[in-house]
C-alpha cells in the first residue's frame, strides 16, 4: 500500500483519487478552495458536458494538441467506459444533439456528487482550504509536500491543478510551478475554447444573434485550416459558441495577423442552389425591396450587413438588381469574412492549451519520467480539444491511468 497525494479536487484529481484508492493505496485529496469540482460547476453552461458518444479514434481525432499521447489513455477509459462509470455510480445520463452526454438532471453538481461518493465510498480522506505549497524532491524521487497546515510525507503524488483559465475557481497555475521546481519542461500557455475580438465594429448591431447550422472556415494566409458546422454567437466583443470555441483552439498559438475566418451562412446549399433559391425569390418579391425580400433567407439583423458588403443598397427594388449585384450578394452570404483581432483573456477561456510537456510524461500511467512518485493529470499537461466534452474526457482518462497504475 502506498501513500498517495492528490493536488485538486476536480474532473482528474476525484477520478485519479477514486482509483488509487480502489487498489488499496491510503489516498488525501488536497483541495484550496471550500469543495470540490468548482470548475465542473460551470461547465457546459452549470449542466456539465461529461463526454463525447465517440469511439477512441474518433475521439482522438478532436484533439488538438498530442492526440498520439492520449492514445493508451482513451483506449483504457474511452468515453464508453467513461458513461458507464458514471451510470454505475448513480448518475444517470442523457445524449443530447451533437453527440454530447449531459445528466439528466442538468446538474453539474451531480456530476462532483457521483465522483465525491465513488471517492468516500474508497476511504479517500479530504483536506479542504489546504493550499499546497511545495512538493520537496530528493534524488529524483518525490519526497514530500508541503501546504499551509503543515508537511506531509507520502510516497506517490498526483498533480490535477487545472490550468490558468477561470481562475475564479482556483485554476491559477500551480502546476506549472510544481512541475518546473521538477525540473519539468512548460510548453508556453495560451487560451483555449474562448471567444474572438473582431476588427471593425459590423458586430455590434448583430450583438446578440444566434447562426444555427452554419459553417466557420479558418484560414492561415490562403490555407484551409479546418472547417466546423454548428451554432455560434455574435456578441459585444465579436463572435463566440460552439464553432468559435473550437476555431479558438487552432489559432491561438498562430500569426492572428494571418487568421481569416469565412462565414458560410447557407452551408446546405451549393452556390448553384442559392443562386436559383435568390431567383426563386426576386420573382416572389419583384416589387418589393430586397431587404424585405432576403427575410426568408436571412436573419433580419443580418441583412443590413450583407447587402452593404454586396454593395447594394437596403432600398433598392428587386427588380432593379442586376445580375453582378445578385452574384456579389450570393458571394456575400456563403463567404462572410470576419477580421480575428485577439483572443478573448484567460478569465473567459474554457481551457489552457500547453502546459507540461507531454514528452517527458509516461503515457501510460501519467508518471513524470524525471521524477519518481511524481503524476500530472488533465488539465496542467499540453492536452487539450475541441468542445463538446473532449476536454473533459481528457481529465477523465489522464486521471483513470494515475490513479490505476498505483498498485503496490
Amino acid at each position: 500500500m502506498s501513500e498517495v497525494a492528490v493536488i485538486g479536487a476536480g474532473a482528474a484529481g476525484l477520478i485519479a483519487a477514486y482509483f488509487a484508492a480502489k487498489n488499496g493505496n491510503k489516498v488525501t485529496v488536497f483541495e484550496k478552495n471550500e469543495k470540490s469540482g468548482k470548475k465542473i460547476y460551470i461547465t457546459g453552461k452549470g449542466r456539465c458536458n461529461v463526454t463525447h458518444d465517440c469511439t477512441p479514434e474518433e475521439f482522438l481525432e478532436n484533439v488538438v494538441s498530442n492526440p498520439k499521447f492520449m492514445t493508451g489513455a482513451i483506449y483504457s477509459f474511452s468515453p464508453s467506459k467513461c458513461v458507464q462509470f458514471f451510470e454505475d455510480g448513480g448518475l444517470k445520463l442523457k445524449l443530447e444533439r451533437g453527440a454530447r452526454f449531459f445528466p439528466v438532471t442538468d446538474k453539474a453538481s451531480d456530476v462532483t456528487r457521483c465522483l465525491e461518493n465513488y471517492c468516500k465510498n474508497a476511504g479517500v480522506t479530504f483536506k479542504f482550504n489546504e493550499k499546497v505549497l511545495k512538493i520537496g524532491i530528493l534524488h529524483s524521487t518525490m519526497s514530500d509536500i508541503t501546504t499551509t497546515n503543515g508537511s506531509y510525507k507520502f510516497d506517490k503524488v498526483i498533480v490535477c491543478t487545472g490550468g490558468l483559465s477561470y481562475p475564479s475557481t482556483g485554476s491559477t497555475g500551480d502546476g506549472y510551478e510544481f512541475a518546473k521546481d521538477a525540473g519539468h519542461k512548460i510548453i508556453p500557455l495560451k487560451q483555449g475554447l474562448c471567444g474572438l475580438n473582431l476588427k471593425g465594429d459590423f458586430y455590434k448591431p448583430l450583438q446578440g444573434l444566434t447562426l444555427k447550422n452554419v459553417n466557420l472556415s479558418v484560414f492561415n494566409g490562403e490555407k484551409l485550416i479546418k472547417s466546423f458546422f454548428g451554432e455560434m454567437l455574435f456578441t459585444h466583443f465579436g463572435i463566440s459558441g460552439p464553432i468559435v470555441l473550437s476555431s479558438s483552439s487552432l489559432i491561438n498559438r498562430l500569426d492572428l495577423k494571418q487568421i481569416r475566418l469565412v462565414l458560410d451562412l447557407k452551408p446546405a446549399l451549393s452556390d448553384e442552389q442559392l443562386d436559383k433559391r435568390l431567383l426563386r425569390d426576386f420573382e416572389t418579391y419583384k416589387n418589393k425591396s430586397i431587404s424585405n425580400c432576403l427575410k426568408e433567407l436571412l436573419p433580419v439583423a443580418l441583412i443590413p450587413e450583407v447587402l452593404k458588403r454586396s454593395g447594394i443598397k437596403p432600398e433598392i427594388q428587386v427588380n432593379s438588381v442586376t445580375k453582378a449585384q445578385r452574384l456579389s450578394l450570393l458571394t456575400s452570404v456563403k463567404n462572410f469574412d470576419m477580421i480575428v483581432a485577439s483572443l478573448r483573456d484567460f478569465s473567459e477561456a474554457i481551457i489552457t492549451c500547453g502546459g507540461v510537456d507531454v514528452k517527458e510524461i509516461n503515457p501510460k500511467t501519467m508518471e513524470s519520467k524525471l521524477i519518481r512518485g511524481l503524476y500530472f493529470c488533465g488539465e496542467v499537461l499540453d492536452l487539450d480539444a475541441f468542445t463538446g466534452g473532449f476536454n473533459l474526457q481528457i481529465a477523465f482518462s489522464t486521471g483513470y491511468a494515475a490513479g490505476n497504475s498505483i498498485k503496490d
